[in-house]
């Protein structure tokens, strides 16, 4: 561990994030869980129109998640979670980088499963990634390396911090379905989005 992060649990740590407003890292307290939104949704690979955003379908999920963080925000939730993750996660982050513009109270913490989880990605992606990441007020990283449960910790991580859960879900078996169920255990408001 560099002087740069900071161990928060078992392996969890956190790197200073781009703008963060102090310095970067958490001071100690968790964001108000009542106050705090997460999301699961399917990879790119898993959806129908693929990687290609230019399909109107997934021109219309982009705008459904931006309409819902959007009311969200002016319902009182200021503090937003994203898996970072292709596809779902990444529209996400990027709506609530856009929405921040105009509400400048709106924080963002990019909950990253593992150290290095872009580096196979084709460089287009990786580029925006670190964009997004970079921008993100918190970067909360829970594994220094890839583990059969990573992702599924980094799931948990986000749903034991938000009280509502944004969901773009087909019904197919996976992580989306495996959060969708822990979040319902801990009594998270769920908000399903259509797409398709």
């Amino acid at each position: 561990m560099t002087e740069k992060t900071m161990k928060i649990e078992d392996d969890a740590y956190l790197t200073p994030a781009g703008r963060g407003r102090d310095g970067g890292y958490r001071t100690g307290q968790a964001p108000d869980r009542a106050r705090s939104c997460c999301f699961t949704g399917h990879r790119a690979a898993k959806l129908p129109w693929g990687y290609d955003e230019a399909d109107p379908r997934c021109l219309a999920l982009k705008k459904v998640i931006s309409d819902a963080i959007t009311a969200l925000c002016e319902s009182g939730v200021t503090y937003f979670l994203s898996g970072m993750a292709l596809g779902g996660d990444l529209y996400f982050a990027e709506a609530v980088l856009a929405l921040r513009l105009l509400h400048p109270e709106v924080m963002l913490e990019a909950a990253i499963p593992c150290e290095g989880q872009e580096r196979r990605w084709p460089e287009p992606l990786q580029s925006r990634y670190r964009q997004i990441a970079g921008e993100c007020d918190v970067r909360t990283v829970l594994a220094r390396r890839y583990t059969p449960d990573c992702m599924m910790r980094r799931n948990r991580y986000m749903v034991d911090r938000a009280h509502y859960l944004l969901a773009a879900y087909s019904g197919a078996p996976g992580g989306t379905r495996n959060t969708l169920r822990y979040a319902k255990q801990r009594g998270c408001e769920i908000i399903l989005l259509p797409f398709g």
